[in-house]
């Protein structure tokens, strides 16, 4: 009854209020007469006008600047993952996506659709756009320092932070002794030419550095603590050089500037001796909750705005407000952890890319036309180097360092990534760089990034060392070794059950390792152990309650399947554990129309297309990840389908060909070490047929006969199914019976599918 009043009460309202507006509109047609009102008058026409409609719209500032978004991200995403694969931090991938978007490219060959894409009249809003970006950036990198490093390791790192700035800048004002005449921009004084060289020589990229000793494994080694100690001092050190600097280029003169320099320095003062403290009262009364309400964050970034505002006014640029903000926010890690998720994501992913491509549209690598101009930039990048890298590595020989953690050091503060563009933008935009050393600067940050990543495998070659760090529990020579990677807690105690399943009866002769991955992008210097130990917690219990010992590797990176790989390989693991994912587009709609994207989107599939793996896998009833861990891991690999695994007692064995007769060790292990019943399924007769699985079962019989009995098919049931904690099949067998949609799956319990 209350339906059917809904219904009538539905169509009295929109048909009555529907035929009100008929009526108004036809009435309102009297009102023409007299009126000059022109309207298409032939179907022709109206097609015309709306071409001539969406086009006007598609040329409208606000389209056009969302259609450049959409470019810029995905060219960014794709040439990010490029040269993640190659060993590279993606940012590197990000600027070449830059330059590649701009007259160095796409404009050099595609003049008219580069004009078309980016109009001149555009670029003001892209400019403003990616600035908002960078002052979002630069709040996060200022979170990312941890101050109480500096605090407890500042003794030997400050000499070596401060040595690697003041020698660069010396040989940087050096070289533009020599360049000035040629290459300075008309009317600009010495020393503001030779202070920006300076300073762009000296920089290091905090969070490029951050992400590559998380990604080498290096982060809790006290080689790692010395250069992320190293890196932070020389951010907050040349960030504070820079804002001076900029006061002394506006300013004109060393004297006029030290206005602005006082201005400066009562504003920091006014930030660490009053805005300091009123934040830290917030965060003790708002920290320790679950949500942080609105009105909180809107303070806070009320106070980011106020501060980039203040320091843009004074002339120091916006960005020194912004990273001054970053730095003085509470220390609470939920705290600013909150504010990095609520800020990276927008500024990293939506808005830097921008200021990369407003970057690679002031980079025209044509200007550099001739060698004498390709010799200065070797110059300079000579000039970089040996400033930065040597300047560095003698720093840390000096205070007591060997050579190779001097040599690391040095290569590693020599990364200059985005910090480096930031610097050369704000001295393009002053005018104190002119085009052609803006690019030759662009370049020289692209090399020495670039070069990190193969200095430190040079290294490491030289002084006999590796990245992958294997505890030496492993490195003994146990008999039988697990290693077991988990994305996720409840994922990570099934698989541990499983592993103390298969070694509980042999604890002197065997080992097990929980190895936790997470993307490097995901991670920040100032929370990694304490996200470390959080994310093993629950495993560490879990290990404790069923009395199993296990080694723990945590470790940040940039390409996870490859990384479980090269551990297992290098660990000499006899079985890698691992959970199944989900695929993004599993169980909708939009998955079975757009499944052939999957392609697209995971540029991995696209590049095993080409290599010609992807035949391997295709119907594979696998997400995207697991398939990728199948085609690298070399190691003895276990796919656990986890449906609350809480113990190994009933066990069902299948064996549908002579290849799976491997799997009968794995039934004998759990038998011997967990008194677990097996029972096996023989699909073929093997145990009749074969003699090598005959021969095997023999020898199990003789062993475990009251432990495992042989199954026919046709007694396969729900009820029998029920009774099994867990399935075990081989990966060729697991793929057949799916791809023969095997009636009894959808009854079973959890499933290893292991592949040999």
């Amino acid at each position: 009854m209350r339906n059917l009043k809904n219904t009538l009460f539905y169509l009295f309202v929109t048909g009555g209020f529907g035929y009100l507006m008929y009526w108004i509109i036809e009435q309102g047609k009297l009102l023409e007469v007299g009126r000059k009102i022109v309207s298409p008058s032939s179907a022709d026409s109206q097609w015309i006008q709306f071409l001539s409609s969406l086009f006007h719209n598609l040329q409208h500032p606000l389209a056009l600047l969302l259609f450049q978004i959409i470019t810029i991200v995905l060219v960014a995403r794709i040439f990010g993952w490029i040269f993640r694969k190659i060993g590279q931090p993606s940012v590197i991938g990000e600027i070449i996506a830059g330059i590649v978007l701009g007259p160095s490219l796409f404009g050099l060959y595609f003049p008219e659709m580069k004009e078309a894409l980016f109009p001149v009249a555009s670029l003001g809003n892209l400019q403003m756009l990616s600035q908002v970006g960078l002052i979002l950036f630069m709040f996060v990198i200022g979170m990312e320092l941890d101050l109480k490093v500096l605090k407890n390791k500042a003794n030997d790192a400050v000499v070596i932070s401060h040595a690697s700035i003041v020698i660069p800048f010396a040989l940087g004002i050096g070289l533009s002794y020599f360049i000035y005449h040629q290459f300075a921009p008309a009317g600009v004084e010495f020393l503001s030419f030779g202070l920006f060289m300076g300073i762009a020589m000296s920089i290091t990229a905090f969070p490029v550095l951050a992400r590559i000793v998380q990604e080498r494994g290096i982060h809790k080694t006290r080689l790692g603590t010395i250069v992320i100690t190293c890196a932070a001092a020389d951010d907050i050190t040349a960030w504070c050089i820079l804002a001076a600097v900029i006061a002394i280029v506006k300013a004109g003169s060393f004297v006029s500037s030290l206005y602005i320099i006082g201005l400066a320095f009562l504003y920091v003062l006014a930030m660490l001796f009053v805005v300091k403290p009123f934040l830290k009262r917030i965060g003790d009364l708002y920290g320790k909750k679950d949500n942080i309400k609105k009105s909180v964050v809107a303070i806070f970034l009320l106070m980011l705005i106020v501060s980039a505002y203040i320091t843009e006014i004074i002339g120091i640029h916006a960005l020194f407000g912004a990273f001054m903000m970053g730095a003085i926010m509470p220390d609470i890690s939920k705290f600013r952890n909150v504010f990095i998720e609520k800020v990276e994501d927008v500024s990293v992913i939506l808005l830097l890319p921008l200021f990369f491509v407003f970057t690679g549209l002031r980079t025209e690598i044509g200007l550099i036309n001739e060698p004498y101009l390709w010799k200065v930039t070797g110059c300079i990048i000579a000039v970089a180097v040996v400033g930065k890298f040597f300047g560095s590595a003698l720093a840390a020989r000096f205070v007591g360092q060997n050579w190779r953690d001097s040599l690391t050091i040095g290569a590693l503060m020599n990364t200059r990534g985005l910090m480096e563009l930031v610097v050369l933008n704000i001295g393009y935009e002053l005018g104190v760089l002119s085009p052609q050393v803006f690019t030759m600067m662009v370049i020289m940050a692209l090399v020495t990034t670039f070069m990190t990543g193969p200095a430190l495998d040079i290294i490491n070659f030289v002084f006999k060392t590796k990245d992958i760090i294997i505890p030496s529990e492993v490195k003994k020579n146990s008999k039988f070794k697990i290693l077991i990677s988990f994305g996720n807690n409840e994922k990570g105690k099934s698989l541990l059950r499983l592993a103390n399943s298969l070694v509980k009866g042999q604890p002197e002769a065997s080992n097990i390792t929980a190895m936790h991955l997470t993307m490097s992008d995901d991670m920040h210097a100032f929370n990694i152990e304490e996200y470390e130990k959080e994310t093993f917690e629950p495993i560490v219990k879990e290990s404790k309650k069923l009395n199993q010992e296990i080694t723990t590797i945590f470790k940040a990176t940039g390409d996870i399947e490859t990384d479980i790989a090269d551990v297992a390989l290098e660990g000499k693991y006899d079985l890698v554990l691992v959970g199944l994912g989900k695929s993004i587009f599993e169980g909708t709609i939009l998955g079975k129309v757009l499944g052939f994207t999957s392609r697209i989107i995971n540029p991995d599939r696209l590049l095993d297309k080409f290599k010609g793996k992807e035949g391997l896998f295709e119907n594979s009833p696998f997400d995207d990840r697991t398939r990728l861990i199948i085609s690298k891991t070399k190691t003895p690999l276990g796919i656990l389908i986890d449906k609350d695994l809480q113990q190994v007692s009933k066990v069902f064995l299948g064996i549908y060909s002579v290849g799976d007769v491997f799997l009968i060790d794995y039934a004998q292990r759990l038998m011997q070490n967990n008194n677990a019943q097996v029972t096996i399924l023989d699909n073929n007769d093997h145990t009749k047929n074969n003699f090598l699985i005959q021969n095997s079962l023999e020898a199990l019989e003789q062993k475990h006969g009251d432990k495992f009995d042989v199954f026919q098919p046709k007694q396969i049931n729900k009820p029998f199914l029920a009774e099994q904690d867990l399935v075990i099949f081989s990966l060729e067998t697991w793929k057949k019976l799916v791809d023969d949609e095997v009636s009894w799956l959808q009854d079973i319990p959890s499933v290893l599918i292991v592949k040999p």
